[in-house]
């Protein structure tokens, strides 16, 4: 069996020899070739480099010493490691090949001696010996000469020149870019135009005002990315500064925010990042640290509608985090809620159940409530997209509006403390089908809290998420992929953004905050717009607009505003504790008139299309559509938005 092992790896060997793009064969003549002049080397010593080569048989013993080297290097495989990346390993690897080869040494002067055969092979054991320390020195200095010299020139060749733009920050930067063995980055120069860096020097590296920084001087001394080394830069600021290097045709780099780095004073190399879109357009995320989220969902039993979704999903991943008795999963897209549940217990997650169901099969919902008593409700299932939803009102008010009254119902017979409804901007001076069926789900919300003290209705308003399913970054992330052209439905359409987690974090501050009743919205900064986000994208793909990839316009779709709002028509706000968080000042609701409209949508089956639409007219008198078919019911209404 040993033989057979050994016969292996000797086929193993040829094998690797006949394939000429291997390196190991290469590697193991060189250490046989050391091993060599190890014994060469030892004789000197043992003699005190004075010795009769014609009185000692060297060449016998060489060729022993370089077939007993053989064998011991295939039996350890210390040739396969890669060299430039030697560590412990390799050395203890080497160390036991040398251990074996004086072992056998050893072995075949003892058999020499002993039977009187193959003379010429009798070494001295002293040779042997220094051989042993000599072979092993040899292999490992070569191995870390070979290192060295591969990290000082041939990495030195493949590194690029770059500029970190900001001094303070950068010289952690520096710090990261000098520890790192295989770093693609050589600095040449830090730039910033504060006065007290500028002109000067951080570790021998010039610190250069940005004017500095012009095609000719990145051409002379072949400068191809730039890393904006500012964590603390607002969005606009960073905006800012990536547009100039951008126009520069430089590839954009950042750094994390500074609470993500090791400590305060260092950072991974492997944290600096390619520049995207979505650090443009969210620099500073909302925080929020409530322990008050945690006393109200500890040991809750806790429903999320619509889960498997964008924002139901990452709801649920929170609330999670939160130790809920039991959290029920709700939604009728089966696969995707299997990603979820699997996702769930790749986490260890436990206490938690996905059902599939549809939220506007009230038996079956009054099952679950029945069952499980939920104590808290994210209601986030819903119809989003408005052009589908322009063309389909029938199905907008089946779910957006009666199956969220039909939830809230539910909620208030079987005294849920709390139901967070998941509204969005497209609410407030709906101009299309959708922001009016979520619209019309919030005024039945305001009006049923009107009727109980049991519960607690909360409502959150907000705009567009960063990579939720279906959003503009997506769309334009395939077109990108495909070539292009980038589409936009308007040059001067905005919209606002934020990240899915934080949107959802914010519902759950929100329904902690909440006392019933309020609609909630949040400040999401300045909106975007996404004309110039197209640009944008396209830029920070490495091409150039609009040479390399166009943009096409077009035109508004139906419903489609140019601006979104979070607040309607004559709505103010009121502050929180939270400096991001207010609520909407409501105005006046009658009650009487939205329940009798409720009770004509509840034969949704036998209205038409224009119909339906017409009802949420007269419900949401604010409701004028935009570029719709349904533009014909508005003769009267004048567009209170500024969507014109």
């Amino acid at each position: 069996m040993i033989l057979e092992k050994y016969y292996i790896k000797l086929s193993d060997f040829i094998k690797e020899l006949a394939d000429k793009s291997s390196p190991r064969w290469g590697v193991l003549l060189i250490d046989i070739f050391l091993v060599l002049n190890a014994f060469f080397i030892s004789y000197l010593i043992r003699f005190n480099f004075v010795f009769q080569l014609e009185k000692i048989p060297l060449l016998p013993q060489l060729a022993l010493v370089a077939l007993l080297s053989l064998i011991s290097f295939l039996i350890t495989g210390s040739y396969k490691g890669i060299v430039r990346h030697t560590g412990l390993n390799d050395a203890i690897s080497v160390s036991k090949s040398g251990i074996i080869l004086t072992f056998f040494l050893f072995l075949i002067v003892f058999l020499v001696r002993k039977f009187h055969f193959l003379e010429a092979c009798n070494i001295p054991l002293s040779v042997i010996g220094i051989n042993f320390f000599v072979s092993i020195f040899l292999l490992l200095a070569s191995r870390i000469v070979y290192k060295a010299f591969h990290q000082k020139l041939v990495t030195h060749v493949m590194q690029k020149n770059i500029l970190i733009h900001g001094a303070h920050a950068g010289k952690a930067v520096f710090d990261a870019i000098l520890a790192s063995q295989d770093t693609p980055y050589r600095v040449f120069a830090f730039v910033d135009n504060r006065p007290r860096f500028t002109n000067k020097s951080i570790h021998g590296k010039p610190v250069l005002p940005s004017k500095r920084i012009t095609p000719d001087f990145l051409e002379k001394h072949n400068i191809q990315e730039v890393i904006i080394s500012k964590p603390e830069a607002k969005s606009m600021e960073l905006l800012n500064i990536a547009n100039k290097y951008l126009e520069l045709n430089l590839k954009v780099k950042t750094v994390p925010y500074i609470n993500q780095w090791i400590d305060e004073e260092h950072i991974n190399v492997s944290q600096i990042k390619e520049l995207n879109i979505e650090e443009l357009l969210n620099r500073n995320p909302i925080k929020i640290n409530n322990p008050v989220i945690k006393k109200d969902l500890q040991g809750k039993v806790v429903m999320v509608t619509g889960a498997a979704g964008s924002i139901g999903s990452e709801i649920a991943n929170q609330v999670m985090h939160f130790s809920p008795k039991l959290l029920i999963l709700i939604d009728q897209a089966e696969s995707a809620l299997y990603d979820l549940q699997q996702e769930f217990i790749s986490k260890s997650f436990k206490n938690f159940k996905a059902i599939v169901a549809d939220v506007r099969d009230e038996h079956k919902m009054r099952s679950y409530f029945e069952t499980y008593q939920p104590e808290i409700i994210y209601h986030a299932a819903a119809y989003k997209h408005v052009p589908l939803m322009e063309e389909n009102p029938y199905e907008a008010v089946k779910v957006n509006v009666l199956g969220s009254r039909m939830l809230m119902d539910l909620a208030v017979e079987y005294k849920v403390e709390k139901f967070v409804m998941v509204s969005t901007d497209k609410a407030v001076n709906p101009t299309n089908v959708m922001g009016a069926t979520k619209r019309a789900a919030e005024i039945y919300a305001t009006c049923l809290q009107q009727e109980t003290t049991d519960t607690k209705f909360i409502i959150t308003r907000f705009g567009n998420v960063l990579g939720s399913n279906g959003s503009v970054i997506q769309l334009f992330k395939k077109q990108l992929k495909k070539g292009g052209p980038l589409t936009v439905t308007h040059k001067e359409i905005t919209r606002y953004f934020m990240t899915i987690p934080e949107a959802c974090h914010l519902v759950l501050e929100a329904g902690t905050m909440g006392k019933g009743g309020e609609i909630f919205v949040f400040d999401m900064g300045e909106p975007v717009r996404i004309f110039d986000l197209a640009v944008k994208m396209i830029q920070l793909s490495g091409y150039n607009y609009p040479e390399d990839i166009s943009i096409k316009i077009t035109g508004l779709r139906p419903g489609e505003k140019l601006y979104e709002e979070v607040l309607g028509q004559n709505e103010g706000d009121l502050p929180t504790h939270h400096d991001k968080i207010m609520i909407a000042r409501l105005n006046t609701i009658d009650c009487k008139k939205v329940l009798n409209y409720y009770k004509i949508l509840k034969d949704y089956k036998k209205l038409s299309n224009f119909e339906i639409v017409k009802i949420l007219k007269e419900m949401i008198p604010e409701f004028v559509s935009n570029n719709s078919v349904y533009q014909e019911l508005d003769a009267d209404k004048v567009l209170v938005s500024s969507n014109k």
